[in-house]
């Protein structure tokens, strides 16, 4: 098989175990194990990790190789303050785009492809690739919260309302008012995630 496309394949196949929560955060990562699981040699494996570093989703520890990143309380609300910030900047030059032909169907799903779409209105490419970034890395938190949080699906079905029928001020009040709710939950949310699927 043609080494750029088993890199490929690895390199996705590792990053969709992470979002789909196949490993708890800070679970060490076994390159060896990977790859007998994976039918690839180390090197794709070694050099998709690398990459997933890149991308936030995996950390170097020295001397005890490859572990998902540990979440706790504060890091968490950063990631809601990021999630917030990046959201506002966008929106200051948004232009409203169609929703994904094909729709998501969890409220995980459904919140990375709103903020997806957030960034995909600006006239910046850095919003969106910063947005996608953060999606992964809120991704597996985003799972839980409905288990942390009354209303999420009524509260995404307001958001996505908002960018369909845009009263900016409003708008920005609702996005003001779903990442200032998530990081005062922060901690019920770490608890749901730590938790024994």
């Amino acid at each position: 098989m043609n080494s750029g496309l088993t890199a490929e394949r690895v390199h996705d196949a590792i990053r969709a175990q992470i979002l789909g929560r196949a490993y708890l955060p800070g679970t060490r990562l076994d390159p060896a194990q990977m790859a007998k699981e994976l039918a690839a040699s180390m090197t794709p494996v070694r050099d998709a990790l690398h990459r997933l570093m890149g991308e936030g989703l995996v950390e170097a520890r020295t001397g005890s190789g490859f572990h998902l990143p540990l979440l706790d309380e504060p890091s968490l609300i950063d990631l809601y303050r990021w999630s917030h910030e990046l959201s506002l900047l966008a929106l200051r030059h948004f232009t409203p785009e169609p929703p994904a032909p094909t729709p998501p169907t969890t409220l995980a799903e459904r919140a990375d492809a709103l903020f997806d779409r957030i960034a995909r209105g600006s006239d910046n490419g850095e919003h969106r690739r910063a947005m996608q970034q953060l999606a992964a890395r809120l991704h597996a938190v985003r799972h839980v919260e409905p288990h942390a949080l009354a209303g999420v699906d009524e509260e995404l079905g307001g958001l996505e309302d908002g960018l369909t029928h845009p009263d900016r001020r409003r708008f920005l009040s609702l996005v003001g008012a779903y990442h200032r709710r998530r990081a005062r939950a922060a901690g019920a949310i770490l608890r749901a995630l730590y938790r024994p699927q």
